[in-house]
């Protein structure tokens, strides 16, 4: 069941990047402190959506810490791990719909055998699952066998997932996917990547395979399900070969107006982070006209991060000269497309840093 629901069949197997992505931070007390070092391959995404979570806990909900920017980049090797426990634990509480976690490590034992229809990978016939009714209970067992998922060589993310994919449970995946997706994994270049369906299911617990609000009707009028709340963490994303007139394909306003000002963005296939450390930005209005937000893109390139200053309240002839000033090509960095989805009339300043492109 695991095989079918993540490939459709019982035959293939993860490869090699997959294989080797764990959960790894920056060095402590560093610039990048608090962001996972991320592979290359499929497994990004679910790294960067978990990213997402560990700024979640560090800049909002951990007790007796401020929220700013410094207290992000002096973290010790102790808060990492914390983070990093209490970023998995919720969002496998979530998918179990806030009832159940279900965790799943490596045993030393074999419980399954090769068929003619199944290829062994050597550690997911080794399984064990862990259940807990309680969400701290969760966050203990994790903390405590942290090695499972941080480890080199541990399979850490796909353990993840197969957690994530049994605190949903296969009765409720079936629910929430659609005609649209029927396996939550897709074949590209020698290789999977993950679907929107887990990318919601880390953002919002539940695996909805599309972007939109509620329900819809697809072209043979079935029934297409998108996102039905909003998330603490939201989502972006801008394709240069999105068409601007496709509804379905836009994230939705629920994705976008996340509860806490932190998205993962899904910027022409690549996924990164942006966050403002202003708890306030989404719930008041008037923080919107001049704000600053946090850029980590994930690429080994980048040793620090990038401060953008949002500005959606400038005169349109300030913005053309801004433009103008910076080269024709000033205008169309991704990046700022990204964010142009949430914020349309956005002039963007980059504070000395060369745009992403």
């Amino acid at each position: 069941k695991l095989r079918q629901i993540l490939f459709g069949n019982t035959i293939h197997v993860f490869s090699y990047n997959w294989k080797k992505a764990y959960f790894r931070f920056h060095d402590p007390s560093s610039e990048l402190a608090f962001t996972l070092e991320v592979g290359k391959g499929g497994a990004r995404s679910i790294q960067m959506a978990v990213q997402g979570s560990i700024i979640k806990y560090l800049l909002f909900t951990r007790k007796g810490k401020d929220c700013n920017f410094g207290s992000l980049c002096e973290i010790s090797k102790k808060e990492q791990e914390q983070a990093l426990a209490v970023a998995l634990a919720g969002i496998l509480w979530a998918a179990g719909a806030a009832q159940k976690a279900t965790i799943c490590l490596v045993s030393e034992d074999t419980y399954i055998a090769s068929t003619p229809d199944y290829s062994v990978d050597n550690f997911t016939e080794r399984l064990q699952l862990f259940e807990f009714l309680e969400k701290e209970a969760a966050e203990k067992f994790i903390y405590d066998h942290l090695q499972c998922f941080r480890g080199e060589g541990s399979h850490g993310v796909i353990l993840f997932l197969y957690s994530l994919i049994f605190s949903r449970t296969f009765e409720r995946l079936q629910m929430d996917l659609d005609v649209t997706t029927t396996q939550l994994l897709q074949p590209n270049a020698g290789g999977f990547l993950c679907r929107q369906a887990v990318l919601n299911m880390i953002l919002t617990g539940r695996a909805s395979p599309n972007v939109f609000n509620g329900c819809e009707k697809g072209k043979s009028q079935e029934t297409l399900h998108g996102v039905l709340t909003r998330s603490d963490v939201g989502y972006l994303q801008w394709g240069k070969d999105a068409l601007e007139d496709d509804r379905l394909s836009q994230a939705s306003d629920m994705l976008k107006t996340p509860k806490l000002p932190i998205w993962l963005c899904n910027i022409n296939g690549n996924y990164s982070i942006l966050f403002c450390t202003n708890r306030q930005l989404l719930s008041d209005w008037k923080m919107e006209r001049l704000f600053d937000l946090y850029f980590y893109s994930g690429q080994p390139s980048q040793k620090k991060l990038v401060h953008l200053t949002i500005d959606t309240h400038s005169h349109h002839w300030e913005r053309d000269q801004q433009e103008e000033k910076h080269g024709p090509r000033r205008r169309f960095s991704p990046v700022e497309m990204a964010i142009r989805t949430k914020w349309s009339e956005a002039t963007i300043n980059w504070n000395g840093t060369i745009p992403f492109f």
